[in-house]
């Protein structure tokens, strides 16, 4: 076996995908990875490694897995935990653990071994996992908090920061291990004697707090004193307290629930838990914090020593029992909020007044760390929008009844640094008062946070529009990742709308690693759904917004799909089939008459109007009738339920949505086809492209109908887009799969309005919520929104690069590489990290010919499509390849196609446009 073959660890947990690197290489594993895990309430563990080598055709034949109790076993190959023994397999994600029952607390150490085609590995490197919390017997803590003068809770609300602490002593032994778990709501910072505990921000990830509350878990063993400790946690607001709009759900005051753990080398223990003897205050600096209002601080209340010993807390009151939560204690599987990236100004503008406005140069989510002098008592006001008026002052008529505002009042020591905990912003500018004198860029950056997650692609062309486009794409879906998808980041709403995220979630997972948060997001859109089975618009239901439609909800089933297709977990179809089967049953029984689903509220939303000032058309020509919006969906949605049906093991459910699907299939092309004209409903491109690309157009009229798609987008729209949410979805797959990639392109390359580009023209770094973006009303121009992407970036992925599974395949375990080269276009470079490993595609068109490098990953194959001309392949060409190892196929549509093995290649073929 190669030196150069090597396997990279990671672990899975029910349905979310935990990965741990084994040390044994500098690289980094591109999955959704934690190193060494620990808090994980999985009783049947999933275990995955990642074979790396530079050799071709490198597949796995069999593994031999082990589970250890401790370093040591593990080290001399005991697998007292679990040995699998040698087993004949080629999967290498997703084994379940088969061992002993593990227990709360417990840690575990694994390696694995693979025997290849070309030889057998030596056992990896260790890596090891920790059990957390199993059981609500195993919390000792109670839910500890207290209501003081200073909270106003009605109109607009304002609670200030809760500062918590406990002072205690440990025995005179030598600590062998101390573990703190911690839910502060509705968010926390943990201290243990004055040092930070992790590096999250804005945690714990957003749940129904009725439903579920995460944990988080800390090995705090190295930052105990031998002499008095203290536990300090700061409590702010998040989604528990203070929402700001009507009728959004209001839980509680926060709340703490803490446990530490102490285990002493000769085995005795100690417990710190929350109770009434832990000390409270809000007599903090922050005296207020909301995630749409902002934050206020105070300096001059800031408590020295307030989380380390010695410090006189006579002042503060004891925490008072209050009501838990209700929601089922849970470790929190998906990763926390993170500081991930960092933006430096570019501009500050006076305004006069003592007023300047900062400028990021970028639309961003976070927050603004400032450097600042001035005098005790000084009032220094930051103003967050996304937009300037004309004459250079923010424009905040989009952020609705959201105040975006940080206040913080100086102490008096200059220079004085600060940035918000609580709260959080969606900006590019920024307006600055209070300041003595004019500050210096050099005194601000901006800090972008969102989930913590590897970024797995990368996509860059020769179209310097494109790129921007996906620039403002990859700007735009991280701004939006809250913990759940928001649809978006800047006023008073910031809501997980499922309509938001269908296919669009696919598109996100070629650039993050989002398996764990959407696999979360499932979670919370089980829970938001009600005993009738009607599946809300929004999770977590924060705004209980339920108007049963097919198109919102459906996203359940569209998501829960695409973690299959694109991750290859089966997991979440599994544990949410009969939440899903019990929405699809439900909508039919209440809406569908005679296998038309009548009911649609949304419509196709946001497509572009007839006139710039609209948000929606007003032009019957242009809208799609809500029945074929739901009847399309429903019939998709039956396909995807008897997929789902089968691999869940209902094969009698399977049976009865595909005839149902049969059923409406028919009944819909008697009701909406137009068979002597070739369309649908009222001839919309949404109403073709839906029909077309769900398989429910007859063979015989799939011509027909395509063509009245061009011909609509070409005559009546001028070659741009027509469609709002729902069409935009299939609309660039579609024309690229009926041979008009031109087409899509020309879309895609758009600079007027609607489009992209015209977005990008108008000075925008994100993405739109609309179209006409620029002139709508602003109770509705969101300037940094991720839905009207459509099916773009899955189609800047599979088709312009062509990364794609083959049909049947999951996970990519077995690769099409099939690229859409299209006239205009030089160069498309990309990468994907699978959970096998990093598929790259690199073309470019030069001199009559074009070349191209693709990487595929061990233990994985590949289809590859070679562009040719004329339909044929040069003989040479294709025994250059042959020889590489390829295998030859035959030719197919103008391409030449081979099987390939693992491995990095180069093809160099004749080809003309």
């Amino acid at each position: 076996m190669k030196k150069s073959l090597i396997i990279y660890l990671f672990l899975s947990l029910s349905m979310f995908a935990f990965s741990k690197k084994a040390p044994i290489s500098t690289s980094c594993l591109q999955t959704e990875m934690r190193v060494n895990p620990k808090g994980l309430d999985c009783i049947t563990p999933r275990l995955s490694w990642e074979i790396s080598s530079e050799a071709r055709d490198v597949q796995q034949l069999c593994y031999h897995v082990l589970v250890s109790s401790s370093l040591d076993k593990l080290n001399k190959d005991e697998g007292d935990l679990w040995d699998s023994g040698l087993v004949t397999s080629n999967q290498s994600v997703y084994i379940p653990y088969g061992g002993q029952a593990l227990a709360s607390r417990m840690k575990c150490y694994w390696k694995v071994k693979v025997k290849t085609n070309q030889g057998t590995t030596s056992w990896s490197e260790p890596s090891n996992w920790e059990m957390g919390l199993m059981h609500p017997t195993d919390w000792q803590a109670l839910w500890i908090g207290r209501s003081f003068p200073a909270d106003k809770l009605v109109g607009k609300t304002s609670v200030p920061a809760r500062y918590v602490r406990k002072s205690f002593y440990l025995k005179t032994k030598k600590v062998q291990k101390a573990t703190l778990y911690v839910s502060g709501l509705g968010f926390y910072e943990a201290f243990l004697n004055s040092q930070k505990l992790g590096d999250q921000v804005l945690a714990p990830t957003p749940t129904d707090y009725s439903k579920s509350v995460k944990y988080n878990t800390f090995d705090v063993t190295g930052n105990l004193s031998g002499d008095e400790n203290v536990i300090g946690v700061v409590l702010g607001n998040g989604r528990y307290s203070t929402m700001r709009m009507p009728g959004v759900r209001h839980f509680g005051l926060p709340c703490l629930l803490a446990q530490l753990e102490v285990v002493y080398e000769d085995g005795d223990r100690d417990l710190i838990a929350t109770d009434t003897s832990w000390k409270i205050t809000a007599d903090g600096p922050i005296l207020a914090n909301s995630e749409f209002d902002g934050e206020a601080y105070d300096a001059r209340k800031e408590m020295p020593g307030w989380n380390t010993s010695g410090f006189d807390d006579q002042n503060w009151l004891q925490a008072e029992l209050v009501t838990a939560p209700g929601g089922r204690m849970e470790a929190q599987l998906n990763r926390n909020i993170k500081i991930m990236d960092t933006v430096k100004p570019i501009a500050l503008n006076e305004l006069g007044n003592g007023a300047y406005v900062l400028d990021m140069g970028q639309n961003m989510v976070g927050w603004l760390r400032m450097r600042v002098k001035g005098e005790r008592g000084d009032h220094v006001k930051l103003r967050f929008a996304e937009l300037l008026q004309k004459d250079g002052t923010l424009y905040t008529a989009n952020l609705r009844s959201a105040d975006c505002t940080d206040t913080y009042i100086m102490k008096g020591t200059p220079p004085e640094t600060w940035e918000p905990t609580f709260t959080y912003h969606g900006f590019r500018y920024v307006e600055l008062t209070g300041f003595r004198e004019k500050p210096s860029l050099a005194d601000f950056e901006g800090q972008v946070i969102y989930d913590e997650m590897e970024l797995t692609g990368k996509w860059v062309t020769s179209d310097t529009l494109l790129n921007r486009i996906y620039q403002n794409s990859y700007w735009g879906i991280r701004s939006n990742y809250r913990g759940m998808p928001t649809d978006c980041p800047q006023r008073d709403e910031r809501m997980g709308w499922l309509g938001d995220r269908a296919v669009g979630s696919q598109g996100e997972s070629y650039m993050f690693n989002n398996h764990l948060l959407y696999a979360k997001w499932l979670d919370d859109i089980e829970q938001a759904q009600k005993e009738s089975g009607a599946v809300p618009d929004v999770a977590p239901n924060y705004w209980d917004v339920c108007t049963d439609n097919m198109t919102w909800p459906g996203a359940y089933l569209i998501i829960a799909n695409m973690l299959y297709e694109q991750f290859g977990d089966l997991a979440p179809i599994v544990k949410h089939y009969d939440s899903m089967k019990k929405w699809m049953y439900y909508m039919k029984d209440k809406y569908m008459v005679d296998h038309i689903m009548t009911k649609d509220n949304f419509g196709d939303w946001c497509m572009p109007p007839e006139s710039p000032e609209l948000i929606h058309s007003k032009d019957p020509s242009r809208i799609t009738e809500a029945a074929v919006l739901g009847t399309t969906f429903y019939y998709y949605l039956s396909g995807l339920m008897s997929r789902f049906a089968r691999l869940a093991g209902h094969a009698q459910d399977a049976d009865g949505f595909q005839q149902e699907a049969l059923a409406v299939k028919d009944a819909f092309n008697t009701k909406y086809f137009h068979a002597d004209a070739g369309y649908y409903g009222n001839n919309t491109v949404t109403a073709n492209i839906l029909s077309l690309r769900f398989g429910m157009v007859p063979e015989q009229y799939q011509q027909a109908v395509f063509a009245n798609i061009v011909e609509k987008t070409m005559k009546d729209f001028n070659g741009h887009v027509s469609t709002g949410l729902v069409g935009i979805q299939q609309l660039m797959r579609g024309l690229s799969d009926y041979g008009r990639s031109d087409l899509a392109y020309q879309i895609a390359t758009n600079r007027t309005y609607p489009s992209w580009g015209y977005m990008v023209d108008k000075g925008a770094t994100t993405i739109w919520e609309l179209w006409n973006g620029d002139t709508a009303d602003p109770a509705m121009n969101s300037a940094n929104h991720v839905m009207l992407l459509g099916d773009l970036i899955v189609w800047n992925y599979g088709y312009l690069a062509g990364i794609n599974n083959t049909p049947g395949s999951v996970g990519f375990k077995h690769i099409t590489l099939k690229p859409y080269p299209v006239k205009g276009l030089g160069s498309v470079k990309a990468s994907f990290r699978s959970v096998h490993g990093e598929i790259k595609s690199d073309w470019r068109k030069e001199q009559g010919h074009f070349l191209w490098n693709i990487t595929v990953p061990c233990n994985t194959s590949a289809k590859v499509y070679v562009p040719v001309t004329d339909a044929k392949m040069d003989r040479k060409e294709q025994r250059l390849l042959e020889k590489e190892g390829a295998k030859f196929v035959g030719v197919e549509n103008g391409y030449a196609v081979f099987d390939f093995p693992s491995g990095s290649y180069s093809l160099k073929t004749r080809y003309a446009e």
